[in-house]
C-alpha cells in the first residue's frame, strides 16, 4: 500500500511526517492539525518498515492513544494497532511490573489512586496523634494534594505551604515527618501512588544501564504528545528512553503551556533543542479551526511573549467578523449582556451547543450562572463545581433560610452541624424540638444545653436568626450579617478558606439587586443542584446546553462563539501574577487558548466593577493588561456601555538501527540529560 502524504497533509505537516529519524520538536500552533500530524507520522513510520511494536506514543490519556492508533489503521492498516500507546503512568506501570525487584519492590505490588493515598496518610496522621491536636491540622485531601505536588513540580514542602497553606507553615515539621512515614509505609506495604510510577521508573532508568539499553532497543521511536504539559519527571523519562538512538518526536504548543499549577514545566518544550542539539524544529501555523480575524488577535497577544518559539496562524477559513470588546459597569451587567446575546444568537440560528462562556476562575461566572438560570438558558459548567452546589455557598443560603423560614429541616440540619461538636443526632434532636415548637427559636436557649461546648454558639445562632429575620433590614445587609458569622465556622471544615470566602463575595453583586430575601434565594436555587440542566422540550433538543467552562477546562476544544468575562485587572490575568513574570507570561498564554477557542465569534468583557467583600470597589478596574500590551489594537478608547470594535492593522526511510540518531552517541546524549535534569 502507498501513502499519498503529499495530497493530505500541508507543507509543515508533511515536513514532520516524513523526517523519521533523530531529535524533533514540533510546534503546533492552535487549531493547526497537530493530532493528524501525529497519526500520519505513525503511520508512516509502519509504512516505512519500523516494527509497529518498536514504536512508543505517549499521551495524556489512554482515550487519545486509542483514538490514534485507530486513525492511523484506517489510513494504513491493522498493524498500527500494534503500536504501543498509552500515558505516562501506563507506560511506567507496564515497565515496573517487570523490573519491580530493581526498582526495590516485590512482585505483585499494588497502586494507590488518590483517594486511597488520602486514607493510608489519615491513617499516618492518626497514628502520630496529629488528628487530636489543639491546633489545626490539614485535612487529608490537602496533604496528599501537597505531596503530590512536590513530587511533580520538585519545588519544597515549605515553599508550597507559604503560596497555598500559609495557615499550616507551623506545622511544617509535623508534615515533614509525615511524608517520610507516609514514603516508608508504601514501601513496607509494596504500594506505590500514581506519583511513585513516574519517580520509580526516572529513577531505573538513571540507577540500571542495562534496563535502560534494554528499553531503548525495545523502542527504536519515540513520540510524546502535549509537550508542552509535561512536568520534569516525564520530560527526564522521555528524555532517558532516547538517549541511545535520540529518535524522539515531541509535539506541542509552548503558547498553550498553562498547567503549572499541576507541575507542568514550561522549560521543557522552550529547552529540548537545548537538550538535543540537533532536533529538528518545525512549526505548524495553518491553522484550520478560526476566522483571521480571531487568529489576528492570538498573534498580537503572544506578540509581546518574553519567551515564544515565533509562529503566526493564518487560515483559509473564510469570515470577517472582528473580535468585540464590551466595556460594562459591573459582573451584573456583565451576565444580562452575555444572557442577551447568547438569545440573540440563538434566534440567529447559533445553537446553544456551538457557545461557551469561558473564564479565568470557576467563580467568575457566579453572577451570570443565576441569570442564565432567570432566563431560563440551559447550561453545564466544567472546571469547578456549578456555584449553588458548592458547600459554602448552601451553608450560607441555609443559614438566610432559617431567617425566612424557620421550620425549614433541611436547613437547620446543615446549620447545626456547623458547630464544634454537633453531630447528626444533636442536629436532629435539636431542630426536632424547634419544629416541635412551631418554628420558636427559644430551643436554641434552653438551660440543658447551657452546659454544652456548644451552648453559647447556639445562642448567637439564636441573636443572629432574630436579625435576619427583621423587616427593614436589606438583603444585602442580611447577606452581610450570614457571612460575618458562617466566616468563623469555615476553618473547622476548610483549608481552603480564602478561595471560599471569594466565592461568597459574588454573592453581595447579586444581592444588591433584590428587595425580598426569598425572591433571592429561590432565584439561586432556580436550577436544581442535581439537574445540569433543565429537561429538554421539543424546541431545544438541538440545542442542548451552553458550556461555561475554565479556560483551564476548555484546551482542546472549541465552538463558533465564545464570551471571555472578567477580562479585568487583577481578575484576568489573576492579581497575583502582577508582579511576578514567570506568572505573567502564562497569564498570557492562558488568554491565548481562551481567544483560540473561539471558531466565528469572538467577545472580550471587561466589567469596570466586580465582587469584592462588602460590595464593588471604589474606583473601577482597567482593562485587563493583557490587553491593554497588544498593540496591533491600538487604543482601546473610553468606557462604553455598548461593544467597541477592534480596529486590526492586518488582517529517509530506516529500519530504526541503532544508527538512527543524529544527536551523537550514547554517550554524549546520557550525559547531557543528566546534566540538564541532575
Amino acid at each position: 500500500m502507498t501513502l499519498d502524504l503529499a495530497a493530505q497533509l500541508n507543507p509543515a505537516q508533511l515536513e514532520a511526517v516524513q523526517s523519521l529519524d533523530g531529535p524533533q520538536l514540533v510546534i503546533a500552533g492552535a487549531g493547526t492539525g497537530k493530532t493528524r500530524t501525529l497519526v500520519y507520522r505513525v503511520a508512516n513510520l509502519v509504512h516505512s518498515g519500523v516494527a509497529p511494536e518498536s514504536i512508543l506514543l505517549l499521551t495524556f490519556t489512554r482515550r487519545a492513544a486509542r483514538e490514534m492508533l485507530r486513525r492511523a489503521s484506517g489510513i494504513l492498516d491493522e498493524r498500527c494497532q500494534r503500536v504501543a500507546g498509552g500515558t505516562f503512568h501506563s507506560f511506567a506501570n507496564l515497565v515496573l511490573r517487570r523490573y519491580a525487584q530493581q526498582a526495590g519492590y516485590a512482585d505483585g505490588f499494588t497502586i494507590l489512586d488518590s483517594s486511597d493515598s488520602a486514607d493510608l496518610i489519615a491513617l499516618l496522621r492518626a497514628d502520630a496523634g496529629l488528628n487530636k491536636r489543639e491546633r489545626r491540622f490539614p485535612k487529608k485531601g490537602t496533604i496528599q494534594a501537597l505531596f503530590s505536588r512536590v513530587i511533580n513540580t520538585g519545588r519544597p514542602l515549605e515553599e508550597l505551604l507559604d503560596e497555598q497553606y500559609p495557615q499550616f507553615l507551623e506545622e511544617l515539621e509535623a508534615l515533614e515527618a509525615l511524608q517520610r512515614s507516609y514514603g516508608e509505609r508504601k514501601k513496607l506495604q509494596n504500594v506505590m501512588d500514581f506519583d511513585d510510577l513516574l519517580v520509580n521508573l526516572r529513577d531505573l532508568l538513571v540507577a540500571h544501564e542495562g534496563v535502560r539499553q534494554r528499553l531503548a532497543s525495545s523502542y527504536r521511536s519515540i513520540l510524546v504528545d502535549e509537550y508542552q504539559d509535561t512536568n520534569r519527571l516525564q520530560a527526564h523519562i522521555a528524555a532517558l528512553l532516547a538517549s541511545r538512538h535520540s529518535n524522539l518526536m515531541v509535539v506541542g504548543d509552548d503558547a498553550q503551556s498553562i498547567y503549572s499549577f499541576r507541575g507542568a514545566d514550561f522549560r521543557n518544550i522552550m529547552d529540548f533543542p537545548q537538550l538535543f542539539p540537533q532536533a529538528k524544529v518545525t512549526t505548524l501555523e495553518q491553522n484550520y479551526r478560526s476566522t483571521q480575524p480571531v487568529l489576528d488577535l492570538g498573534n498580537a497577544i503572544l506578540a509581546s511573549a518574553r519567551e515564544k518559539f515565533d509562529k503566526r496562524l493564518f487560515t483559509e477559513v473564510p469570515g470577517d467578523v472582528r473580535p468585540r470588546l464590551i466595556h460594562l459597569e459591573d459582573d451584573y451587567a456583565q451576565a444580562q449582556y452575555v444572557c442577551r446575546e447568547i438569545l440573540a444568537l440563538r434566534e440567529e440560528g447559533v445553537p446553544l451547543t456551538a457557545m461557551a462562556v469561558l473564564a479565568r476562575a470557576a467563580w467568575h461566572t457566579n453572577v451570570l450562572e443565576v441569570e442564565l438560570g432567570h432566563r431560563n438558558i440551559p447550561f453545564r459548567k466544567f472546571g469547578g463545581l456549578r456555584f449553588v452546589e458548592a458547600a459554602h455557598v448552601k451553608d450560607v443560603c441555609a443559614l438566610l433560610k432559617l431567617g425566612v423560614n424557620p421550620r425549614d429541616e433541611a436547613a437547620w440540619f446543615r446549620v447545626l452541624q456547623l458547630y464544634e461538636g454537633v453531630g447528626p443526632a444533636t442536629a436532629q434532636r435539636v431542630s426536632g424540638a424547634v419544629l416541635a415548637a412551631g418554628g420558636d427559636l427559644a430551643p436554641l436557649a434552653a438551660p440543658a444545653l447551657a452546659g454544652r461546648r456548644y451552648g453559647e454558639d447556639f445562642k448567637a445562632l439564636k441573636a443572629l436568626l432574630e436579625h435576619l429575620a427583621r423587616d427593614g433590614t436589606t438583603v444585602p445587609e442580611k447577606l452581610a450579617l450570614a457571612i460575618e458569622a458562617y466566616r468563623d465556622l469555615m476553618p473547622k471544615k476548610y483549608d481552603d478558606v480564602q478561595r471560599r470566602l471569594r466565592d461568597l463575595e459574588s454573592l453581595d453583586t447579586m444581592a444588591a439587586h433584590y428587595a425580598q430575601m426569598d425572591d433571592f434565594l429561590t432565584d439561586l436555587a432556580i436550577d436544581p443542584p442535581e439537574m445540569g440542566r433543565r429537561e429538554e422540550t421539543a424546541e431545544d433538543t438541538e440545542d442542548e446546553w451552553l458550556t461555561l467552562s475554565t479556560v483551564h477546562s476548555a484546551k482542546g476544544l472549541e465552538w463558533d462563539a465564545v464570551f471571555v468575562v472578567n477580562l479585568t485587572e487583577g481578575q484576568f490575568p489573576h492579581y497575583r501574577s502582577m508582579e511576578d513574570e514567570t506568572a505573567y507570561e502564562e497569564e498570557r498564554r492562558l488568554l491565548y487558548v481562551a481567544v483560540t477557542r473561539a471558531r466565528r465569534r469572538l467577545y472580550l468583557l471587561h466589567p469596570q466593577a466586580v465582587s469584592r467583600r462588602g460590595g464593588y470597589q471604589d474606583d473601577f478596574g482597567a482593562v485587563s493588561p493583557l490587553l491593554a500590551d497588544v498593540e496591533a489594537l491600538g487604543p482601546l478608547g473610553d468606557w462604553v456601555d455598548e461593544e467597541n470594535f477592534w480596529d486590526l492593522e492586518e488582517g529517509s526511510e530506516d529500519d530504526g538501527g541503532d544508527g538512527g540518531g543524529a544527536g551523537g552517541d550514547s554517550g554524549e546524549v546520557l550525559s547531557r540529560i543528566q546534566s540538564y535534569f541532575g
